[in-house]
């Protein structure tokens, strides 16, 4: 009779099973709750994900300026106008941007911003708290790149001229009120 009874019992009770689960779940959430993803990191700020990583950054509530020093290794944000500027801590990837803008002829100019604490100012960005920011084109030894003021994503061309013509594109379609819509 002893027999018939082991043969019955090959496996796990129910309650065993949920018990286990528990226990390793603790364990889990105990152990790793702390930790990490690298995923969840910010990317370091480059021209093409610049927008998008000041305003979910979180950094500001309603307009800010970013202000970039030392052939843009350094960057300081300011959360409105009457704010000091306080050091950006995210990494950046933006050494030796060139920043420029088109004058009233439609022209390529090339921006001097003049100095903070004694350094030549290589970029300054507003952004405002509709999700607009300073339109830009911005230019280092790999690429120009044209960051619009609304709407669009960042562009990444081959030459200023290409970023001219995407600014004046974009300017087009803002004036034609209904083409975003």
């Amino acid at each position: 009779m002893l027999k018939k009874i082991d043969k019955v019992h090959k496996g796990f009770s129910l309650i065993e099973l949920l018990i286990v689960i528990i226990i390793i779940s603790i364990v889990y959430f105990l152990g790793f709750s702390n930790i990490e993803l690298s995923s969840n990191k910010a990317k370091a700020l480059t021209p093409l994900n610049l927008k998008n990583n000041i305003l979910k950054a979180g950094l500001f509530q309603g307009d800010a300026t970013l202000l970039c020093i030392n052939k843009c290794s350094s960057c300081y944000i300011r959360e409105d106008i009457n704010s000091p500027f306080e050091e950006f801590k995210q990494s950046i990837d933006l050494k030796n941007i060139e920043a420029y803008t088109l004058d009233s002829h439609d022209s390529i100019q090339r921006i001097d911003y003049g100095r903070y604490q004694d350094k030549k100012i290589c970029l300054i960005i507003n952004f405002y708290s509709n999700g607009s920011s300073t339109q830009i084109i911005l230019k280092n030894n790999r690429a120009a790149y044209f960051l619009p003021a609304f709407f669009d994503e960042p562009k990444e061309v081959d030459t200023l001229e290409e970023a001219k013509e995407l600014w004046l594109k974009n300017s087009q379609l803002v004036s034609n009120s209904g083409d975003f819509y």
